[in-house]
């Protein structure tokens, strides 16, 4: 007697698949909401802001109680001062909402009639050169401060020999700023460039793509027939 054929396997079960892409789905959402963990330092950031506008009237406060016995090299000093306060606090709120839009959430201010102007094409790249040329501008208004005070670092007897590297080495920091903004620049119009000619390339090859179709599908089913004229063009 001949054997009986096995019986085929059965089917296996999709669950396996269907708990995979559930797992996988859970995960990826996991890591999305994890973004939301930055929003507290954008927050901790508006406090260092409040912070900065006590220090700005503070110093405000002083220049003008001893507005009257201040020397012009002084007031200079002192609003020099002011300025590098509000510079730094443009760069933290630069940071707070652009970092914010970059990587938490979008913002909900379009068409909103303060809505600054970077904000509307505000990406991760465009966020590094901005930040750079701010901290291009504070250093440029510390430099300015040593070489109001360059002659005060030369009478320092504790900076005796040393006041003139110090000089040195503060300009040469500022061109390495500088030389940093112009490369992150640099990157940044070659990366332009790079999507910019690659969504062209695709925008063609679409292009071509619809007209091939189109014209197999003309070869298949022969040319349109012509329309009738109205008898009234005739």
């Amino acid at each position: 007697m001949s054997a009986s054929p096995a019986p085929p396997a059965p089917p296996s079960a999709p669950s396996d698949n269907l708990d995979n892409t559930t797992f996988r789905d859970s995960i990826g959402a996991l890591l999305f909401a994890s973004r939301w963990l930055q929003a507290p330092l954008y927050l901790g950031l508006i406090g260092a802001q409040l912070l900065y506008v006590f220090t700005f009237m503070r110093e405000l406060w002083h220049l003008t109680k001893n507005i009257t016995t201040l020397s012009e090299a002084e007031m200079m000093l002192m609003v020099l001062g002011l300025v590098d306060v509000v510079m730094v606090a443009n760069l933290l709120i630069m940071v707070t909402i652009g970092g914010y839009e970059t990587f938490v959430s979008k913002l909900s201010v379009n068409g909103h009639r303060d809505q600054p102007e970077w904000l509307s094409h505000v990406n991760a790249n465009v966020l590094k050169v901005k930040l750079a040329m701010a901290i291009i501008g504070i250093s440029s208004v510390h430099l300015l401060k040593s070489f109001v005070e360059a002659k005060s670092y030369f009478m320092d007897p504790a900076l005796e020999g040393k006041a003139g590297d110090i000089l040195l080495w503060q300009t040469i920091i500022h061109i390495a700023f500088i030389l940093s903004a112009m490369a992150l620049a640099w990157i940044d119009k070659i990366g332009t460039q790079h999507v910019g000619g690659h969504r062209a390339q695709k925008a063609q090859a679409d292009e071509a793509g619809a007209e091939a179709a189109a014209a197999k599908q003309e070869a298949i089913e022969g040319p349109a027939p012509l329309k009738e004229l109205d008898p009234a063009v005739r």
